[in-house]
């Protein structure tokens, strides 16, 4: 709390300077990558410090038409064709980004430079608690900027911005955005608005809100992968022997079940507002936001059948669906103070209070609680002989609880703070970029179970964490508007409360799952090598990286199993070991052909990733190559596409983990711009698995028993005016 009111002080005096006048820069225009966009476009970038910053390795963004063709519930499931992109695809309503391999702690998921407050970095069967919807546009933020964000972010971070806190007035009084989209694979209805409206030449009022409602998926080709398919057909057999008919029947039709994926809908409402104060002299403004979802988590076939005395199966408890709600206000304020050393000051922080409940069928299984506080101050420099930068302070606190017979969480309490800096220095053709982080972790609670001894007393735990990180990264530009560079950075994290304090049955997760009190931190070393720019009609980025660990902290399926009267569950433990990440990634796009009215261009991604752990082993859930390529035509209004996305077999399993088979995905759709393509209005018919083949993303921690979507035919509308 003193945290946040340190914040609030700020901007309180800063509000006088708010009716100063100066010259003021919302945005800055780079060229840096967008997803399959014209090759010829600029990208306005509005993170906070990259309009400022030019950072040295690639950004990529999703908006305009790319983002309403590939809206899904999931920011995750929203991002697939970015360079680089998986998702953890745990079900339809829960699905997190993974980024160059990297997902849960490892990847920061803003919403307008702030953390999202929820707890999907915790277990991959939370939803991140941001409607893509409602967003502008989407940015994965990469390179030593991700400091900015957290220790943590060794991944990166992605960005998802809206209006909700207005930046501009205006120019007509008011701005309307709508979107809507149906989806055939699970008959998907959704909707969202955005309107802003000036009262006075300086003050705009917000709202917006968003719905969505989806009934099962149908997914292509079987439910089950084949190593469940033949474990539930073994099953059959067996009790069939036994003379079990009817639960031999059972695992048959199991086995053999294809089409919907039982217990997969999802509902989703969201509603906000937001007022700002803008002129000359800055902004500041205010904002409240509510979210609301429930939606299905599909069951794991059980490894076999356990008969009571009287032949009944046991460890029933109801179909598993997870309801959640949160409550968040947001606060951001900029000051141009200009003429000297500083150009801006910058005040950003929210506070989210935030519960889901676990439901078994009908009954309450689990309910968790968070409250958490993020606050951020950053000093931005003014360019001064080519040196520019950004110099900050960030905290954060969370109190986290969980409730319930399947309780798998020690109740803990979360302090964080940070200073950090960013620095660039323009030396001509040569950029300089440097950052640096301190950040200091405590990580408490009163309730520790230590051991699977369900009686075993609970002890109190209290740690702190010391992280210092850094990145220096140097770009050469070798030939107008094309540079080649080097990023190298030292990153250093604290083990969450989840990874410490884990120990117990995670019934969403149907797992269960054990942390380590006595985790020390991970620290990891990397080098990225990267070239981009564009030369005529082509465009390119490409990148190849690599990340050594000391203490690398993952989540590993032992092959044990937890049994008592209620559970029969799998083990699954944090463990700490040394690890290596390498792998490439990257884009190309050209325009080919252009013909009056007429435009050709294509594209082509590929990202693969390699991990292993000290002793050679795999790391469980890395995806395998991916390549996807696409044409592009548009026409006086009109605009067409068809890709190719194909992902090869993952055979590169950790122990008790099943290999993913290769899918291809054949995707097409058009877009017609009925007041012109410079109009933001557009209405996009899209085919998506058009051959509805089985697919499965090996990143998915339920993949087994979850594919992807079928045959998805989707309509999808935008208006703006």
């Amino acid at each position: 709390m003193k945290r946040l009111t340190l914040l609030l002080a700020t901007t309180a005096f800063a509000l006088p300077a708010l009716a100063q006048t100066s010259e003021h820069q919302e945005r800055d225009r780079s060229s840096r990558s967008t997803v399959h966009g014209d090759a010829d476009a600029d990208v306005v970038i509005t993170a906070p410090y990259v309009a400022d910053l030019d950072l040295l390795a690639g950004t990529s963004v999703v908006s305009g038409d790319e983002l309403v063709r590939d809206i899904r519930g999931q920011i995750g499931d929203t991002l697939t064709r970015v360079p680089g992109v998986s998702a953890t695809s745990f079900s339809p309503g829960a699905s997190r980004p993974v980024l160059r391999g990297f997902q849960g702690e490892r990847v920061r998921v803003l919403t307008d430079g702030l953390g999202s407050l929820d707890v999907s970095n915790t277990s991959t069967d939370h939803a991140v608690t941001i409607d893509p919807l409602t967003a502008e546009r989407i940015e994965v933020l990469r390179g030593p900027a991700v400091l900015l964000f957290g220790s943590q972010a060794i991944g990166g971070a992605v960005n998802v911005i809206d209006r909700r806190i207005p930046r501009a007035v205006p120019e007509n009084g008011f701005h309307i955005d709508a979107v809507g989209t149906y989806g055939s694979a699970a008959d998907e209805r959704s909707g969202g608005a955005a309107v802003d409206v000036a009262l006075t030449p300086t003050i705009v009022l917000h709202a917006d809100g968003s719905y969505r409602k989806t009934d099962d998926l149908r997914t292509g080709g079987y439910i089950l992968s084949k190593p469940l398919r033949a474990q539930q057909l073994a099953i059959a057999a067996e009790e069939t022997e036994e003379g079990h008919l009817d639960e031999a029947a059972e695992a048959t039709a199991l086995a053999n079940s294809r089409g919907r994926l039982p217990n997969s809908g999802t509902e989703t409402y969201t509603l906000g507002g937001g007022v700002a104060l803008i002129n000359d002299g800055g902004s500041l403004g205010f904002s409240v936001g509510y979210y609301d979802t429930k939606y299905g988590v599909p069951e794991r076939p059980a490894a076999g059948h356990d008969h009571d005395a009287d032949g009944d199966e046991g460890h029933d408890h109801g179909a598993v669906t997870i309801g959640m709600k949160q409550w968040r206000a947001d606060m951001r304020g900029e000051v141009n103070v200009g003429g000297g050393f500083l150009d801006k000051i910058r005040v950003r922080a929210g506070f989210a209070d935030y519960e889901h409940t676990e439901f078994e069928g009908t009954d309450i299984g689990t309910v968790f609680n968070s409250e958490a506080i993020e606050g951020r101050l950053e000093l931005v420099q003014a360019n001064r002989g080519g040196w520019r930068g950004v110099i900050g302070f960030q905290g954060l606190t969370r109190k986290f609880s969980a409730v319930g017979e399947e309780a798998f969480v020690a109740p803990n309490t979360t302090a964080q703070y940070g200073v950090f800096a960013l620095q660039e220095v323009n030396l001509g053709k040569l950029g300089l970029e440097f950052a640096g982080r301190y950040e200091h972790t405590d990580v408490r609670s009163n309730a520790v179970k230590i051991g699977l001894d369900e009686d075993a007393p609970l002890v109190r735990v209290d740690r702190g964490f010391d992280a210092f990180s850094g990145a220096v990264g140097l770009s050469y530009e070798v030939a107008p508007e094309v540079k080649i560079g080097i990023n190298g950075s030292r990153a250093v994290r604290a083990p969450s409360g989840e990874e410490l304090f884990s120990n117990g049955p995670h019934i969403a997760t149907q797992a269960y799952e054990v942390g380590n009190p006595n985790f020390a931190l991970e620290k990891s070393w990397g080098l990225e090598l990267y070239a981009r720019g564009r030369a005529g009609p082509v465009r390119f980025q490409i990148s190849g990286y690599a990340n050594w660990f000391d203490n690398y902290i993952y989540e590993n399926d032992t092959g044990t199993r937890f049994e008592n009267d209620e559970f029969d569950l799998p083990i699954f433990q944090y463990l700490q070991a040394d690890a290596r990440y390498y792998g490439i990634e990257g884009e190309i796009s050209a325009t080919l052909l252009r013909a009056g009215d007429f435009s050709l261009s294509g594209n082509l991604v590929a990202d693969y990733v390699n991990a292993e752990l000290g002793n050679g082993s795999p790391v469980p859930r890395i995806p395998p190559l991916r390549v996807l390529g696409g044409l592009d035509a548009s026409y006086n209004g009109f605009g067409g596409r068809v890709e190719v996305e194909h992902s090869t077999r993952q055979s590169r399993v950790a122990n008790f983990e099943t290999e993913t088979p290769a899918f291809t995905l054949v995707n097409a759709s058009l877009t017609w711009h009925p007041f012109g393509e410079k109009r933001e209005t557009a209405i996009i018919l899209s085919a998506n698995n058009i051959f509805d083949v089985e697919a499965r993303r090996h990143a998915s921690f339920t993949k087994d028993f979850v594919p992807l979507a079928g045959r998805d035919i989707r309509v999808a509308a935008r208006v703006s005016f």
